[in-house]
């Protein structure tokens, strides 16, 4: 009983509508790195990002390590693209491996690369117009590198982490420095110099997550906090990366009519997400997959003014996965996403 209450407390607290807006203040610019808040899977954003307990692939380590503990084969590759707003590329993948059936754990690798397009850049000068440009170009981008470990610790337990570089480079600015001399007189003058700063950092950071399956059919809780590191610094301000507590409940609503299991299934996925730097929100995905072949998806992400309603189709066949999802922008252009996945 008091394992259960552990599990079931967080999440009726994380769905009571009352209980963070009591609490709550409004959180504005509290964080940096944001490129890590953004999906790139084509089935997960499919889902509305309502991923915390969905289990069986690599894909987990970008959403809940712990969905890596029950590896549907003995290794797990995926690949995934989009191009996100203005122009900013994201490229990333996952690989997990289960030695003996998993009997000791799942090891998984993750990788994210982002692109934020090229800049042209300009410093002040003499000049009529008071500034000239800069022949370099810049070509401002992201990466992180992860490593992770999920195990089962029993047939409704599992557990897992993941322990992640990552690096953000904003390119080279050209920033005046102001030095006070003495002169032959005693008197002082400022001398003004355009100095080269790079504005490049990095940092550790770190994922953990759990599974709960309460035997009840499929139905299954989940809850991950992402994103957990040390403040760092640009110039002379602070911040933490974009830290993210999810609780998530799903069911294979199938189970209720046990005389369509063998050629359907129809996943319900919700995620209640308590962000650091962004009101608490809800995600709600479905997910409707024929002879385990084909499916369609439906997902709804609240509180958002820029996008909501997400929709996409997947095809799986021999071990392998291709999937897509469309999300319609309500001020940048609509975002297309795509992944390959491949299990054995």
């Amino acid at each position: 009983m008091k394992r259960l209450m552990l599990v079931f407390l967080p999440l009726l607290l994380a769905l009571c509508p009352g209980v963070p807006s009591a609490y709550s203040q409004s959180k504005l610019a509290q964080t940096g790195f944001q490129f890590l808040s953004v999906g790139t899977d084509a089935r997960a954003t499919a889902l509305g990002e309502a991923f915390t307990t969905i289990e069986g692939s690599s894909t987990s380590m970008f959403y809940n390590p712990a969905g890596m503990a029950r590896l549907a084969g003995f290794v797990d590759l995926s690949a995934n693209q989009m191009k996100w707003i203005a122009d900013i590329k994201y490229f990333s993948g996952s690989a997990a491996v289960a030695p003996e059936g998993g009997r000791y754990g799942v090891i998984g690798l993750s990788v994210l690369k982002v692109n934020y397009g090229e800049f042209k850049f300009t410093r002040v000068a003499k000049n009529p117009l008071g500034y000239e440009d800069i022949a370099d170009f810049a070509q401002p981008g992201a990466y992180l590198v992860g490593l992770g470990y999920a195990r089962e610790l029993s047939d409704k337990f599992s557990v897992g982490g993941q322990a992640k570089y990552v690096y953000q480079d904003l390119g080279d600015s050209y920033v005046p420095v102001y030095t006070k001399v003495t002169i032959d007189t005693g008197g002082v003058r400022t001398d003004t110099t355009i100095q080269k700063q790079s504005y490049n950092l990095s940092v550790l950071a770190f994922d953990f997550g759990t599974i709960y399956k309460t035997g009840l059919k499929s139905l299954a809780f989940g809850m991950t906090i992402s994103n957990f590191s040390r403040e760092i610094t640009y110039a002379r301000e602070s911040f933490q990366l974009p830290l993210t507590f999810k609780v998530g409940v799903s069911m294979n609503l199938v189970d209720l009519m046990p005389s369509l299991a063998d050629n359907h299934s129809l996943l319900l996925s919700v995620d209640a997400v308590h962000p650091r730097s962004y009101p608490e929100f809800v995600n709600v995905g479905a997910e409707y997959w024929f002879m385990n072949t084909v499916a369609l998806r439906a997902g709804y992400i609240s509180n958002h003014d820029d996008y909501d309603f997400v929709a996409g189709v997947g095809v799986k066949k021999f071990g392998l996965a291709v999937d897509y999802s469309f999300m319609p922008h309500k001020v940048f252009d609509n975002v297309h996403r795509f992944s390959v996945r491949f299990s054995m």
